[in-house]
């Protein structure tokens, strides 16, 4: 069982204690910029044991009334479809994805900002998909001047340059699916066309990662880098918030080397000598003041630091990341004094495997297997074979194991099994074995006939944060079905076949 050691409710008390606080202590509307994920934030799930995922979109469902938002996605990631890893879909489905989340939470969606915009196919029909659907949609280009000409910057052929966003209420959310979005141009964009209608308003931060007031190197920290690898983010005590309070504050690079722009650039705006001192004292960050059981959290972090190498390696297989990405990512595992195997389900599924391969090195040459670890810490596996993958056999393996059904009893029923398998083959011209997702519909269809197939399918939301390992590169579909059932899994930086297209 994973130690909680993190309190859900005190972050969300004392976070919207201090936005309002925020809105109420100056003038004018709040842009206030989402850094992370605000919806379904699974990083800080992982590295801060009891977080609510949907902690931050909560808090903001408590000022709804006050509130609407403004969606960030940078032209470069529509163009290389860039992914979500936690959910496998690229950037451009996030944000529908995102939308549909913010309309559940009855939370106002005023518009999507394409930034840094490119004359794409990919990016115009991203457009026009959103506009017919709807959703209002603005093209920021990228800002003349930036980032060290400020007259340019704060001039009509800069922020001037991009349309204004009309909104209505105090707190304008300003939020992305993920960094390097363009939240920040957006926001100060909106800055400077209030003051050019007479009107004042106020930017601020709110950031979970990394946590300010925690040590530069705790593994909660170091975390954050690993997620952020790609990005090339680097923590750093924050300078300017040492020589203004005497106070040590931990930042990142970015925010850190962008500081002394944006503060001229706010002063230009705003034409007040008044402002931030740090980039720290932009931050809206109450997560430290949340963490109950540091030694719970520190342990977190490093399983993350791990899980973000293992993920690392196979994007690096698959040409997504470069070299220096993935060593940046080695280097950091090596930080917190962890290695691969500091996930007991990575040498459970490559010792099994292993084993098969000695036993029979013809009929087990290319077998690839899965484990997972259970609430109690106990190890299920499962292998592929002709029937079925080994993600598939894993979790009926694991959910069998936690129903108390003993290990040999069949519980899909064989004519339902070779009736789908025959279906796939004969006509769908699908020869592969049976998937995850297509085992569940056979459990799903055994349980009529048969009450243990029932017993097993309950025990499926159970599998919710299990840690689980594959020995070989997943398909997206695959991958994106283990993920639907919450199970936080890694693979092999080795493919399962020779395949290019179909693997």
């Amino acid at each position: 069982m994973v130690t909680e050691g993190f309190s859900a409710e005190k972050y969300i008390e004392e976070q919207s204690k201090y936005i309002l606080e925020r809105i109420r202590g100056g003038e004018g509307r709040l842009y206030l910029e989402f850094g992370g994920k605000l919806v379904e934030d699974k990083h800080a799930m992982r590295v801060l044991p009891g977080f609510d995922e949907n902690a931050k979109i909560k808090l903001l469902q408590r000022m709804r009334d006050q509130a609407e938002i403004i969606i960030c996605i940078y032209a470069g990631d529509i163009i290389k479809s860039k992914t979500r890893q936690d959910f496998g879909i690229t950037y451009d489905l996030e944000v529908m994805r995102l939308i549909d989340e913010f309309r559940s939470y009855e939370l106002a969606v005023n518009s999507v900002v394409v930034t840094r915009y490119e004359d794409a196919p990919p990016v115009n029909q991203f457009i026009a998909k959103l506009e017919r659907r709807g959703i209002r949609t603005y093209k920021h280009m990228f800002t003349k001047g930036y980032p060290t000409d400020v007259d340019t910057i704060v001039s009509e052929e800069g922020y001037g340059a991009n349309p204004y966003i009309e909104v209505s209420k105090p707190l304008i959310v300003v939020t992305g699916p993920g960094g390097g979005s363009g939240k920040l141009a957006t926001s100060l964009s909106q800055v400077y066309h209030e003051y050019k209608r007479g009107r004042k308003a106020r930017y601020a931060k709110f950031e979970t990662f990394p946590i300010w007031n925690l040590p530069l190197k705790h593994p909660v920290n170091i975390a954050y880098e690993a997620a952020t690898a790609d990005l090339k983010d680097v923590n750093m005590i924050d300078p300017f918030h040492l020589e203004a309070y005497g106070e040590t504050a931990v930042n990142y690079n970015r925010d850190i080397d962008a500081f002394p722009v944006l503060s001229r650039i706010l002063h230009a705006i705003t034409g007040s000598t008044e402002g931030y001192k740090s980039p720290t004292d932009m931050g809206v960050n109450r997560a430290g003041f949340a963490i109950t059981d540091d030694e719970a959290c520190r342990e977190a972090a490093r399983q993350e630091v791990v899980r973000r190498y293992l993920i690392a390696e196979c994007s690096y297989r698959k040409g997504a990341i470069d070299e220096a990405t993935l060593e940046r990512c080695k280097l950091l595992m090596e930080e917190v004094g962890a290695t691969r195997y500091d996930r007991p389900a990575v040498a459970a599924a490559e010792e099994y495997a292993e084993r098969k391969r000695a036993q029979n090195p013809e009929r087990y040459d290319n077998i690839v297997v899965s484990a997972m670890q259970l609430p109690d810490g106990s190890i299920v596996t499962g292998r592929s074979s002709r029937r079925m993958l080994s993600t598939a056999a894993m979790v009926l393996n694991a959910i069998k194991k936690l129903a108390g059904i003993q290990d040999d009893m069949l519980i899909i029923s064989p004519t339902i099994f070779e009736s789908m398998s025959s279906t796939k083959a004969n006509v769908l011209n699908d020869n592969t074995s049976l998937n995850l997702e297509e085992v569940v519909m056979a459990l799903t269809l055994t349980k009529l006939t048969n009450p243990f197939a029932d017993l097993a399918l309950k025990e499926i939301p159970n599998l919710k944060g299990c840690v689980a390992h594959c020995t070989a590169i997943l398909s997206e579909k695959d991958e994106q079905s283990v993920k639907a059932l919450g199970i936080d899994i890694t693979s092999n930086p080795e493919f399962s076949n020779n395949n290019l297209y179909s693997v």
